[in-house]
């Protein structure tokens, strides 16, 4: 297939490119700075854009078969941010421009704050307080995709913590809700290798069963 990816030079952007290109899929990656992206590959094309502006994406969109976003914003502590819900708006622009009709974007686990009762204390008391304003904007993202674009063959993927690690053999679990809990309705861990959430987003790409929904998942064991 061919792929543009935003947010390539991310820690998960990163694994994402990799993957695809493993795969044997022709990559277009997408980045604020073209020296921050270091790969070298027959199938990779590595072009500067303004993620907030359709205009400097659709002529990337272009005969492409799906995008994958995996961007990532800085939180603030005592003021709102807006990036999720901006660039989201113009990438949904461009592919209606350029008419490609699949994304696969991320967010996170807890995007409703209020499904985070059964976490751990510090996910409850320390961590969402300190990243909120990314949380809310991710909602609001969701909520986009979710009322605005019924034309549009979207998918998000929540995964939890994060960790530096590369893609795993763990089968993947998935969850139609803000975590993936245990039997008793607890969250089932905290964390997520990088390259295992890379790997599920490139398998949602041709899964008819995540069409329009928000998924959470993480990995068994």
């Amino acid at each position: 297939m061919k792929l543009s990816i935003i947010g390539a030079t991310g820690q998960t952007g990163l694994y994402l490119v990799n993957q695809a290109l493993e795969q044997g899929h022709a990559v277009t990656a997408l980045v604020r700075n073209v020296s921050k992206i270091t790969i070298q590959h027959d199938h990779l094309k590595v072009v500067e854009c303004n993620i907030f502006s359709s205009e400097s994406l659709v002529e990337h969109f272009k005969g492409q078969d799906a995008v994958l976003s995996c961007l990532g914003f800085p939180y603030k502590m005592f003021s709102s941010i807006s990036g999720y819900t901006d660039s989201m708006a113009a990438i949904v622009s461009a592919m209606r421009q350029s008419e490609v009709n699949r994304i696969v974007t991320m967010t996170s686990w807890y995007t409703d704050t209020s499904s985070a009762q059964n976490s751990s204390f510090f996910v409850r008391n320390v961590l969402i307080p300190l990243i909120r304003s990314v949380l809310n904007n991710m909602r609001e993202m969701e909520q986009y995709l979710e009322k605005e674009c019924s034309d549009i063959n979207w998918t998000v993927v929540r995964p939890p913590g994060l960790q530096n690690i590369t893609a795993t053999e763990k089968e993947i679990i998935t969850h139609e809700g803000y975590f993936v809990p245990d039997e008793k309705g607890y969250p089932i861990t905290n964390t997520v290798a990088r390259g295992d959430v890379a790997r599920f987003m490139l398998s949602a790409i041709n899964d008819d069963q995540w069409t329009r929904k928000t998924i959470a998942m993480c990995c068994k064991g």
